[in-house]
């Protein structure tokens, strides 16, 4: 019986020993897990520290300060609104001008929906957006797409005002 005892203490010493040392990561704090920048900008191959480009690699008029790099949608609608089909031609137009440029395009909802709806209706705006900028001449290499569906809001709050930032695709620029 004590030899039973001092099996079982001796297991359980070296189990606790065994696990102490071990860091147990954070599954959130791992997004390259699941192909989501982490944010470094190592190895940026002439972009700037933002990811929007310097200019000197690309030319100075690589990118415009003022290019919008959100586009917004209506409520439970993944078509673009006219008023972002000039914004999109520039877009295109950079990337098309500038072969080693990429961009993701990161899908967005608001809160309302299933969170497996909202992913699909991130999807559908991101995958519209990315449509509208291969018609305009960009290459499809170019281009990735994610869904985060309503995981990531832009502003919080349960208003119309709040709903409408959140209903977006953003436009990264990435190497």
């Amino acid at each position: 019986m004590k030899l039973h005892r001092l099996l079982l203490l001796s297991m359980m010493t070296l189990l606790v020993m065994g696990c102490a040392g071990q860091d147990i990561p954070d599954p959130e704090a791992d997004e390259s897990a699941i192909g989501v920048d982490d944010g470094s900008m190592a190895d940026t191959d002439g972009f700037g520290e933002d990811g929007l480009g310097a200019g000197e690699e690309f030319g100075d008029d690589f990118m415009d300060e003022e290019m919008t790099m959100v586009i917004y949608f209506d409520f439970d609608q993944s078509s673009l609104r006219a008023e972002y089909s000039d914004l999109l031609a520039r877009h295109a137009a950079n990337l098309s001008n500038n072969s080693r440029a990429s961009i993701r395009l990161e899908g967005h909802t608001d809160e309302r929906g299933s969170r497996e709806y909202n992913i699909g209706l991130g999807e559908r705006r991101s995958q519209a957006v990315r449509k509208m900028l291969l018609i305009q001449g960009a290459s499809a290499g170019q281009i990735s797409t994610v869904s985060f569906g309503e995981e990531r809001p832009a502003a919080f709050g349960s208003d119309e005002e709040s709903h409408g930032l959140n209903r977006r695709v953003e436009i990264n620029y990435t190497n």
